[in-house]
């Protein structure tokens, strides 16, 4: 994991053998990644009947996507949900404070999955594998 501007943390993570940059997110209950990045990561979309929220008021539309393989560090699952959203306004959020652009968001799916242990200390993420 890696500190950004913003006090989240960064995670390097490949879907579908593709790379890409992730922020940590405890209390998003899915994995996300932006809508526009669906052709880059490979994914396979269809409409979701679930809206997400954030700390904002209004309900995002999603799309999901079945059947992805998802690797951080030694880490991996082969049939994994991941959901679209449109991400611009996280990234608008961390454009104003100077942190980089995301691909996407880990979420406590992934954590759960992988009986996650978070070493804010150290700053490394621990995945049972």
């Amino acid at each position: 994991m890696h500190a950004i501007a913003s006090n989240h943390f960064k995670i390097i993570s490949k879907i579908n053998g593709v790379r890409g940059d992730f922020v940590l997110d405890t209390g998003a209950s899915s994995t996300f990644v932006d809508l526009n990045l669906e052709s880059k990561f490979k994914l396979k979309s269809e409409t979701s009947l679930i809206k997400a929220s954030g700390a904002g008021p209004n309900k995002l539309t999603t799309l999901i996507s079945k059947d992805n393989s998802i690797k951080i560090g030694g880490w991996n699952c082969k049939t994994f949900k991941i959901a679209l959203i449109d991400l611009s306004n996280v990234n608008d959020a961390f454009e104003s404070v100077e942190a980089p652009a995301v691909d996407g968001i880990i979420g406590a799916d992934i954590l759960k999955n992988g009986n996650a242990v978070i070493d804010y200390e150290k700053k490394y993420l621990y995945l049972k594998y």
